[in-house]
Order: structure tokens, then sequence, then C-alpha cells
């Protein structure tokens, strides 16, 4: 039976990204070697460093001004990594779930943080507005996609001040205007690498304004002069990155990704709006995400929730379970996810409402 692969992270890779790293497992680059054992510094790995960068810088369009990097630690690093270095006074936050929520939380540890809005009240379910950005604010903080809460902040802010932005979950997924960004960072376990590598996207000349001393290994400053080996970064995830780099070229770049993101989205979403079975938890359609659906059943079917997980289950669904925040079901449709799968999520979902 063909699985198909709804969980939210570490989730599902284009078979081309597969298929392109097994075999390097097997042999790197004609040198005899697994990618597993070869050299960080050997000139086959380090030609896979710069063409990833370079790929990245093309895809999104990146002015020259900014710097590629990848580093360790995951975007929980960064939680801590970008007040290290931006945070000199004051910044400004938006509170848009659990992972700008942990974000927040170090930032306080270097200076103070103003939180402009926050939708933890209603657990989550929309994206706040009418709110304004102090001019004095070092930088204005968000979390662009939210995971576990099916959230999405679609447009980039232009606010007065920087920008750093989270885009672990929906990295790639759109074009990006990066006028006002100093700082964006993505994970790479969901829409660019397994695990272990974190992509980072920084202004080279909005660094070094801080008059903190900054430890070596958090300065951006230290892996940009290093071309991201200062320390041995994880080989695997970078080639990983880069053969899912030439699967988005090929599918005709980021806005032809943007439009199938979009039409996957609106094919789900069109269903739980007319299932009478379910339902969507966030209460406002134009902040719904492109890449984490969440729904619930309907009022009245909730005692269902646990046969239709078997029922998606004995169908081919995997992943679908909903964060324990949410409850109900998520399905995670990253850039990797072709439409065929959602479509299988969608019948599933009718032939569920036709037998009950």
């Amino acid at each position: 039976m063909k699985k198909h692969n709804f969980y939210a992270g570490p989730s599902i890779l284009s078979e081309y990204t597969i298929s392109q790293t097994a075999d390097a497992v097997r042999e790197f680059a004609g040198t005899g070697l697994s990618l597993l054992e070869v050299s960080h510094r050997s000139k086959e790995f380090v030609a896979v460093c710069d063409e990833a960068r370079s790929m990245i810088k093309e895809l999104l369009n990146i002015p020259e001004e900014f710097e590629v990097l990848f580093l360790g630690g995951g975007a929980s690093l960064q939680f801590c990594m970008a007040p290290y270095n931006f945070l000199e006074k004051k910044a400004s936050f938006l509170d848009t779930g659990t992972w700008a929520s942990n974000a927040i939380k170090e930032a306080k540890i270097f200076g103070e943080v103003n939180v402009l809005a926050s939708s933890k009240a209603d657990n989550y379910t929309y994206i706040p507005k009418n709110y304004e950005v102090p001019a004095d604010s070092d930088y204005f903080y968000l979390c662009t996609n939210n995971t576990i809460f099916g959230t999405e902040t679609h447009t980039d802010p232009h606010v007065g001040v920087p920008v750093i932005a989270d885009m672990s979950s929906d990295i790639f997924s759109r074009p990006i205007d990066f006028k006002d960004y100093v700082l964006i960072f993505a994970g790479a376990q969901k829409n660019l690498a397994p695990a272990g590598v974190t992509l980072v996207i920084v202004r080279k000349d909005a660094l070094g304004k801080v008059t903190r001393p900054i430890p070596t290994m958090l300065n951006y400053n230290t892996h940009i002069a290093k071309e991201s080996m200062f320390n041995t970064p994880p080989v695997l995830p970078i080639y990983s990155a880069l053969q899912t780099l030439k699967f988005y070229k090929q599918q005709g770049g980021i806005e032809g990704i943007y439009q199938l993101n979009r039409a996957k989205a609106e094919l789900l979403y069109n269903e739980i709006d007319s299932n009478p079975f379910f339902k969507g938890t966030v209460t406002c359609k134009e902040d719904r995400s492109i890449m984490n659906v969440c729904f619930v059943m309907n009022d009245g079917k909730e005692a269902l929730e646990d046969e239709f997980n078997k029922f998606a289950a004995s169908r081919g669904m995997v992943g679908v379970k909903g964060h324990r925040s949410v409850g109900g079901f998520r399905a995670s449709i990253y850039n990797a996810m072709p439409i065929s799968s959602v479509q299988a999520l969608v019948d599933c979902m009718q032939e569920f409402a036709k037998t009950h």
C-alpha cells in the first residue's frame, strides 16, 4: 500500500532528494568513499556547500548584502543566537504559538522584550493584527508559520524596523521580499533536508552593532568568515539540501512551488469546509497555513476522532494525528508533498463520511 506522509517534521522529502542522497551514501562524487565518511574539507564537499549556497541565493533572489550559512543546533539555538547578535536594548515580538513563545523566553535574557500582541488566550487560532511596532525597537520578531496551530503570516512585514523571522516550516514555500529582514532562519527538517542542519540568511552589514561580547561559536561573523566551516558541518543534511534545491528548480522555482502549494491547500480546506464530519481550527480563514492544515471532528462528531485516525491509517495516511495542543488532525503538506497525496486524504475523508 502506498503511504502518504503527513508528518509535521521530520517530514516528507522528494523522491529525487532521497534517491540522490542514497546514491551518495554508497559512493560520493567518484571519491570511492561514502558521503558519511568523506572529509568536510575535501574539494568535493566544499563544492557541494558552495553550490547549495549559490542555489539558495538564486531561488530566493537574495540580495548581495546577505550571507547564507549552514549551522547546527536547530532553530531553537537561533532563539538564543539571534538576540545575542541583534538585541542591544529592546526587541518587539509577535506571540503566535509555541515557537514564538520559546523565542520570547530566550530573548528576555538579553534585553527588554515587548510582546506587541498575542493570540495565546484563544489557543493561537489566529494571527494578531492591528499592532504597532515601536520605532525604537532593535528588531521585530515573528514566526511566519505556526506548525502546531496551523496559522501562517502570508506576507512579509514592513514595519519600519529590522525584521527577524523564524521560517522553519514555510521556507521555500513562497517568494520572499528581503527589504526589511536582517535575519531569517529555518530548521531543515520541514522543507529542505533531514534534521541536523539549520539554514541562516543574515544581512552582513546589520551585524557588529551590539556592545556585549559574543562567544565565538554564537557570533554570526565567525561563521561568515569561515564559510560555515568553523566547525564540522552536518555533511549529509547539507548534501540532501542541495538535492532538494535542484528538485525545486525542476519544479519551476519558488513561484512554481508556491502555486502548487496554494492548490494543495485549497483542495484540502475546501473538503474540510464542505464535509459535515470535520471543521478547521483556525478561526480566521485568511490566517490558515498552506503548510500545516489543522482540523478536528465537527460538533457532535467528537467521539469519532480515534476511529477516523484508524480509518486514515488503514488507507495509507501517516502522521495525520494532531498535536496534543490542538487535538484532532494535522496534515502537513510541505513542498515535497504531491497533490495526489492531498487528493488521497480528501478521498479518505469523503469515504469516512459516507460510511458513517
